[in-house]
């Protein structure tokens, strides 16, 4: 058998084989101090079950460096369901539901022990080649995972500030903040955002960081680099709050981010 699975004779997937579960027990450093999930982890938990679920169908992490192939996040729409405490044990299910050229989606959902859910994820993803590149989905990946041309509308959200802002958070790149990728994961944007709301310390603002349920939007624009200056800058919207997370110096944007609460 090789590392390659076409040659090992790859084969569409089983309906059990189109998606991948694990368990996730919420750690003490993953809480807020009100004891609850920090929100960005749970899009730290559907990156995993994504390579958990590349590296059952044969496409591991060495498969995609061979190929000088990576796969960035574009786009997440998050919904928070129910409460999750620190300690809790929440099950992540991972199902690739459409592709389009460069671009894949898959939908994440976590359940409680009583199989309730409290979470569920829609994430956009792009395959990059040689410099950070978009470059079409090789056909073997769609065949690994019973992908087809189907098509989808990415997820757009693109936040402009209509007024004054009611905060702007100066912030500057840590070395903890960038992933193997050598740039800021997209988990952190969120946390940005967060902070940025936050920071207006109003009564509406923290209300809606922990409202149940609440939504978050947030589309990727751009990688910001190590010790990078940033600048997020946060405003009330008509369904909650908005953010945009920029460059300091150059004003070139990183994400945009959406509360609805």
């Amino acid at each position: 058998m090789t590392d390659d699975p076409v040659a090992d004779g790859l084969r569409s997937p089983t309906p059990e084989e189109r998606q991948a579960s694990a368990a996730f027990r919420v750690r003490f450093d993953e809480s807020t101090p009100a004891g609850l999930i920090r929100t960005s982890v749970l899009l730290r938990y559907a990156a995993d079950l994504a390579w958990i679920h590349s590296e059952l169908r044969g496409m591991g992490r060495d498969w995609y460096r061979r190929r000088g192939l990576a796969w960035v996040v574009r786009a997440a729409q998050l919904d928070i369901l129910a409460p999750v405490a620190d300690g809790d044990v929440v099950v992540g299910t991972t199902t690739p539901t459409a592709a389009r050229k460069v671009m894949a989606r898959r939908r994440t959902t976590f359940r409680a022990g009583d199989g309730s859910e409290v979470a569920s994820l829609t994430m956009d993803w792009a395959l990059t080649g040689a410099g950070g590149v978009p470059t079409r989905i090789p056909a073997e990946v769609g065949i690994a995972f019973g992908l087809d041309e189907t098509g989808f509308s990415p997820i757009r959200v693109r936040a402009v500030p209509t007024g004054d802002p009611v905060t702007t958070l100066a912030i500057r790149v840590r070395p903890q903040e960038l992933d193997p990728m050598g740039h800021v994961n997209n988990a952190v944007y969120l946390d940005w955002a967060e902070e940025a709301i936050r920071a207006t310390a109003t009564a509406a603002a923290l209300a809606a960081l922990t409202s149940i349920p609440r939504r978050w939007s947030i589309e990727y624009e751009g990688s910001a680099a190590p010790a990078a200056d940033v600048r997020a800058i946060a405003w009330p919207s008509e369904v909650g709050w908005s953010c945009r997370i920029l460059n300091a110096d150059a004003g070139e944007p990183y994400a945009s981010a959406r509360l609805e609460a």
